[in-house]
């Protein structure tokens, strides 16, 4: 990694303003169902804190309308959740552009928390045309938000005199508490750097891009083609072997020539799924897709099921790879020395078509490859697994370890100090 981060710097009697990714799932009693992503934070949270510097966070939750409080998507139960882990008081700033008072008061070892930054508009200062709205008007709100996220970036950059982002997951984005906010940091000589969570990210990513051990194969599922096209582009010239499962094999399937009966489907993308065949082939890359699928009647867990060897019969949908696949799958994974999968092999939620997931899962878990698994679905299907302490690495980033893997800059990434 090309990047400082918290070690290379002296923090004591600093106060440091970090961004994090605290965006959890809450159930509606308002409780943490996963929290993975504030646990990653851990690490960081006690280094800082244990150099004598006050830490003061800030990280979006959800969607809210960017109009103010709702309450559905604070952060103060996750401060509270926080409190439970680190064993020690988390303050909490109910407005995280009006939080100068608890800034100030803060004291060395002591931590604070924003509320969520995303009930401003201005975090991500992205302007919706609305139905009516001339493009006059429109260009005229993209500046006044333009501004509004500069105008937030600094304040926010007000609140320290370091700045740490380890929020991997937002990385991909430039808004006012990932990227802008160092643009004002930088304006007074402040540290912008990165936390260790966003080191482990880079590293384990960037040695996967550039030092892959071969061979070197890429487990790419999910519904949608159109979701993955960049990525696999990308991977074609790095990659050995591409295992596609998920949905989006349908359209691989289809433009090949094979009956896929009900399953999904982008039919706008056959040329392109032939255009990726092609590379494949041109560019000697083994491009393996399901040889057998587990269909069923309905989407439903109770459905009537059926193993379809090849074509799949109208009224039916494949919603899994099939057993002939996963073993062949399988046995492809066990030669890798280097993984990235990103996306499941079926609808692994449902317990009828879980197989395939837990599969690959599962020859992930033996192969004894560097393995960094990407990706909400893919994440949540190995902490199923029980095999997540088996992988080398679980990106807390699913949209932005596809960017990476894509070759593109990270803004959030891209905005730190380099060494």
């Amino acid at each position: 990694m090309n990047k400082r981060s918290i070690r290379d710097i002296v923090l004591k009697g600093k106060k440091v303003i970090m961004r994090v990714d605290f965006n959890v799932p809450l159930t509606d009693e308002q409780q943490i169902s996963d929290d993975t992503r504030v646990r990653a934070a851990l690490p960081s949270i006690k280094y800082i804190l244990g150099q004598g510097a006050a830490l003061t966070l800030m990280s979006h939750l959800g969607r809210p309308k960017g109009k103010g409080y709702e309450k559905q998507f604070s952060l103060k139960p996750v401060a509270d959740y926080l409190a439970g882990l680190l064993g020690l008081e988390v303050k909490f700033a109910a407005d995280c552009l009006e939080a100068d008072a608890e800034v100030a008061a803060l004291q060395p070892g002591e931590l604070l928390m924003l509320e969520n930054t995303r009930f401003y508009q201005a975090e991500e200062g992205k302007a919706k045309k609305s139905e009516g709205m001339s493009e006059e008007q429109y260009s005229a709100l993209k500046a006044e938000l333009k501004e509004a996220k500069l105008s937030m970036a600094a304040k926010l950059a007000s609140y320290g005199e370091v700045y740490v982002n380890d929020a991997f997951g937002t990385a991909h984005r430039d808004h006012a508490s990932t990227a802008s906010i160092c643009k004002f940091m930088k304006q007074k000589n402040a540290p912008c750097v990165a936390g260790f969570l966003m080191e482990k990210e880079l590293e384990y990513l960037g040695s996967a891009i550039e030092n892959a051990e071969r061979p070197f194969i890429a487990i790419i599922g999910g519904a949608k083609v159109s979701g993955k096209l960049e990525v696999l582009l990308s991977l074609m010239n790095k990659v050995d072997c591409i295992i596609i499962g998920g949905g989006m094999a349908y359209t691989f399937l289809k433009a090949k020539g094979y009956k896929i009966g009900n399953s999904l489907c982008e039919d706008d993308l056959l040329d392109k799924a032939r255009d990726i065949m092609a590379k494949a082939e041109a560019g000697n890359v083994k491009l393996m897709l399901p040889v057998d699928n587990v269909a069923a009647d309905k989407f439903d867990n109770d459905a009537n099921i059926k193993i379809a060897q090849c074509c799949i019969e109208e009224g039916w949908m494949g919603l899994d790879i099939g057993p002939e696949t996963s073993e062949a799958y399988a046995a492809e994974i066990m030669k890798a020395k280097t993984i990235v999968w990103n996306g499941p092999m079926g609808c692994f939620e449902m317990e009828n078509f879980a197989a395939g997931t837990m599969r690959v899962c599962q020859a992930v878990a033996q192969s004894g490859a560097l393995s960094i698994i990407g990706g909400g679905d893919s994440v949540s299907a190995v902490n199923k697994s029980g095999l997540a302490d088996k992988m080398s690495h679980i990106s807390t980033g699913g949209g932005a370890s596809l960017e990476f893997l894509e070759g593109k800059k990270l803004p959030g990434c891209e905005a730190l100090d380099d060494k």
